[in-house]
């Protein structure tokens, strides 16, 4: 049986869990999974991100005047920036890299294949930074070749990976590395991107998503001991352990998320650090923040693909978690799917009681319910994240349309990005283009 149809056999059982349950009994039993399972979710969150802070993360001195930690032995630390068509974007990128506080440091630029002119900007900032070493390749090679390359360059075991139009703090090199010096069972560690662009709907309420889920979500699996993922957009990485997985795949459409997992099976701990600040650009257009998410989406389910086959072996029980949770996720988006499907169809034709949907929005009560919780969770962490970003709270206005933003486009992605792995020919290399940079961008 190949990996492709076990994964679609395991799809095809979790989503004939709810739906059989339906057919059996009543619509309500699948309504009532599409309608709590946010809230389970929102209620965990906030639950997990209250005791990463509690029990970690409020001891943490913070603040302008505090000291970063110091890394032991001064080793060289080498940033790697991959870039394709970063030419507007890529000078600031380089010069934040470059004014890092912790001085024992190289960056390794990758030009892949871009058409525009970020390489002759890559070649002007070499001549001006002994430190800035750029590699050209000739073609777009994707994202993972880029990564790959640079890594293989590094002179330094310890990677801090950034995109290239991403600006790091100037303490963030040495949080993100200090964790790989004192644990070495440490493979990865993901950082905290914050976001720039806020000048339309769509991206203020990503600076609320990205606060008041991405981070819980973060907190929340570093407390249960793995990871789905580390930000593709700040991370960094010891590598003698990437080079133990076989680095980055260059045939996933997230090189992220499967490294994530490649580490995590191989039992090399990936750490969240809150303090990894990263300032990022974000889609601000529907159809830019559209095709980011349904890449994101995509991603997850050629993990899934990929891994489901081994990953129920007693030696990876500890990546049980992330799984079922994602396949429970997956399968609120199909049981979703099908409650629309029936409520259109029952429109025009009579169906049986069992199988009669009234509503595809949640009651009142439960939307006030979700609603509420939401706030609390948008409360959560404030609390937690104001230390990392002043005026968060302005964004508390924005994120009452966060669950119908977040939750809608779960849905649709997932339900496509499903589809798309399906009928996507195996070991097709991804190559990337270039994304919705946003409009307008606040200035670090």
């Amino acid at each position: 049986m190949t990996d492709r149809l076990f994964a679609l056999l395991v799809l095809c059982l979790m989503l004939g869990l709810p739906l059989g349950a339906a057919a059996l009994f009543t619509a309500d039993v699948i309504l009532n999974f599409v309608f709590f399972w946010p809230l389970f979710m929102s209620g965990l969150w906030i639950i997990g991100g209250l005791y990463f802070w509690a029990h970690r993360e409020r001891h943490w001195p913070w603040g302008e005047d505090v000291a970063p930690p110091e890394l032991i032995g001064n080793p060289l630390v080498s940033i790697l920036v991959p870039c394709f068509n970063e030419g507007v974007n890529v000078r600031e990128t380089i010069g934040a890299a470059l004014a890092q506080r912790y001085r024992n440091i190289e960056v390794i630029a990758v030009n892949d294949g871009s058409s525009d002119n970020t390489g002759e900007v890559l070649d002007q900032l070499a001549l001006e930074h002994p430190r800035l070493r750029v590699i050209h390749l000739a073609a777009n090679q994707g994202k993972a070749i880029a990564l790959n390359t640079g890594a293989l360059a590094a002179r330094s075991d310890l990677l801090v990976c950034i995109d290239g139009d991403a600006m790091l703090e100037q303490d963030t090199v040495a949080y993100m590395v200090a964790p790989l010096l004192d644990n070495p069972r440490v493979g990865a560690v993901t950082g905290n991107p914050r976001v720039r662009t806020r000048s339309t709907l769509v991206g203020r309420v990503q600076v609320g998503e990205f606060s008041s889920i991405i981070g819980l979500i973060k907190r929340t699996q570093r407390v249960y001991g793995q990871v789905f993922t580390v930000s593709g957009v700040i991370a960094s990485f010891r590598k003698r352990a990437l080079a133990e997985v076989g680095f980055w795949s260059p045939e996933m459409a997230t090189e992220d998320i499967d490294i994530s997992w490649k580490l995590q099976r191989q039992h090399w701990a990936i750490f969240f650090e809150p303090r990894g600040l990263c300032w990022i650009l974000m889609p601000e257009t529907l159809r830019g923040l559209w095709k980011q998410r349904l890449r994101w989406a995509q991603g997850g389910a050629e993990v899934f693909l990929k891994h489901i086959r081994n990953i129920w072996i007693w030696r990876n029980r500890r990546m049980w978690p992330l799984i079922i949770e994602f396949c429970l996720s997956a399968a609120w988006a199909f049981a979703y799917g099908f409650s629309l499907i029936l409520y259109l169809i029952g429109q025009f034709v009579t169906l049986p009681d069992n199988l009669t949907v009234l509503q595809v929005i949640p009651p009142a009560f439960t939307g006030l319910l979700l609603g509420v919780v939401c706030l609390l969770q948008f409360a959560v962490s404030l609390l937690i994240e104001r230390r990392y970003e002043k005026n968060l709270g302005r964004s508390l206005f924005w994120v009452i349309w966060f669950p119908v933003v977040y939750w809608m486009l779960s849905l649709f992605t997932t339900i496509v990005g499903f589809t798309r792995v399906m009928l996507k020919r195996q070991n097709q290399r991804a190559r990337w283009v270039s994304p919705d940079r946003g409009i307008g961008r606040i200035t670090r």
